[in-house]
């Protein structure tokens, strides 16, 4: 039986990308106005210059709350945008075109809170230290190839990194 979830391929950076995230931006501008309180940001690790990623192009929207947001679900549906209630206490997650295939992951979360600071931040140390940044990319290839048919696993085995260095960069 073939699994449901896309293995974790960790691929060399391709400046596709950030069109890639330009063309989906403009596109969940006009879905999600209604309930945008802030910027779409291009976020994870195909948002950094030279990183190599998983070819899914991380999206964080900045919503007012998660309740009047729930309202966007159906309207994202019907532009191939599968959601889960994957940390459903902290944002609403989607995955493009389903589970299987993915080209783009998609975080509705409330503007200001924490998940959005950290996740920018993260962003912007990985973007400004390559000596962080190939920390990363040392611990994602060997995540990946560990955890190749298991996502959650390869997800959960970065987050102890991510912490560290967020609470480092803030003191």
């Amino acid at each position: 039986m073939a699994d449901p979830d896309a293995p974790v391929l960790v691929a060399p950076y391709d400046p596709k990308w950030r069109g890639l995230f330009e063309r989906e931006r403009i596109l969940l501008e006009n879905l999600l106005a209604p309930w945008l309180a802030g910027p779409i940001e291009h976020v994870g690790s195909t948002a950094v210059p030279g990183l190599p990623a998983k070819p899914v192009i991380d999206i964080m929207a900045a919503v007012g709350d998660l309740g009047s947001s729930r309202a966007a679900i159906p309207i994202l549906a019907a532009a191939e945008y599968s959601y889960a209630p994957y940390r459903a206490e902290v944002e609403h997650w989607f995955c493009k075109p389903k589970p299987s295939a993915r080209t783009h992951h998609l975080h509705l979360v409330p503007y200001a809170s924490r998940v959005w600071s950290e996740m920018i931040l993260f962003r912007d140390i990985l973007r400004r230290e390559p000596a962080t940044a190939q920390s990363y990319v040392d611990l994602k290839l060997r995540l990946a190839q560990a955890h190749r048919r298991d996502r959650e696993a390869y997800t959960d085995g970065k987050k102890e990194f991510v912490l560290s260095v967020v609470q480092n960069a803030r003191g």
